[in-house]
C-alpha cells in the first residue's frame, strides 16, 4: 500500500510567454484544497496529500489538477469546482466527469 491513498497535484506554474495554471490564481486553488482537506481530518499517511507541481504540460485546457493513483485530471474555475473534486474524489473515490479533461 503506497503511504497516501490519494494525492493531487495542482499545477502552478506561471510562464511569461502565454497563458498558465497561475494567471487562474492556481497557487490559492491549492492553498484553498490543502486547508480544506485538513479541516476535514483526510491527510496524513494513509490519507489525502495536496501538493504544488511545476507545470504538468496541459496550459491550454485551464487551470488543472491530476488525482493519483487514478490518473484522472481535472480543470477547475471556482472553490465550489474544488469542493467537488474533495468531496467527491478525494473523500469518496468518485470521478467528478463535469470537471474531468
Amino acid at each position: 500500500m503506497s503511504f497516501y491513498k490519494r494525492h493531487i497535484f495542482f499545477c502552478t506554474n506561471q510562464r511569461e510567454y502565454k497563458i498558465c495554471c497561475q494567471d487562474h490564481d492556481a497557487a490559492g486553488m491549492r492553498a484553498y484544497a490543502k486547508r480544506r482537506a485538513k479541516e476535514l481530518g483526510i491527510t496524513g499517511q494513509g490519507g489525502v496529500r495536496v501538493n504544488t507541481s511545476g507545470c504538468l504540460d496541459r496550459c491550454s485546457e485551464g487551470p488543472v489538477a491530476v488525482v493519483y493513483p487514478e490518473g484522472v485530471w481535472y480543470s477547475y474555475e471556482s472553490l465550489e469546482d474544488i469542493d467537488e473534486i474533495i468531496d467527491e474524489h478525494l473523500v469518496h473515490g468518485r470521478v467528478v466527469e463535469r470537471l474531468r479533461i
